[in-house]
């Protein structure tokens, strides 16, 4: 079994900053894909961005250039640098690890952002 905890979510005004951390613990070996999604209400839950082990990266075109995802694969943690933040960045945010053998997909619990002034 595999555990995703989310931490870093909050309120911030509109052209603020957050960082969203997110640690997997248990069964994770090996780690393909770690990444974040969000929720906003009544919508679909959408990609933000992905980071493979070796590093490479995926962006939602609404995010990028404003969103920066890192991971530490040591720690299993993935981070999300978000700058710039607009009222429409609002949502759930999740955590996402596809990891394991055989390979599955969890999820965090989730974490709110909002931004508003």
């Amino acid at each position: 079994q595999v555990q995703l905890v989310e931490s870093g979510g909050g309120l911030v005004q509109p052209g603020g900053s957050l960082r969203l951390s997110c640690a997997a613990s248990g069964s994770t070996f090996p780690i393909y894909v770690m990444g974040w999604y969000r929720q906003a209400p009544g919508k679909q839950r959408d990609l933000v961005a992905t980071i493979t082990g070796s590093g490479r990266t995926n962006y939602a075109d609404s995010v990028k250039g404003r969103f920066t995802i890192s991971r530490d694969n040591a720690k299993n943690t993935v981070d999300l640098q978000m700058n710039s933040l607009k009222p429409d960045d609002t949502a759930v945010y999740y955590c996402n690890s596809q990891c394991g053998i055989p390979r599955r997909e969890y999820w965090g619990q989730g974490t709110q952002v909002t931004v508003s002034s």
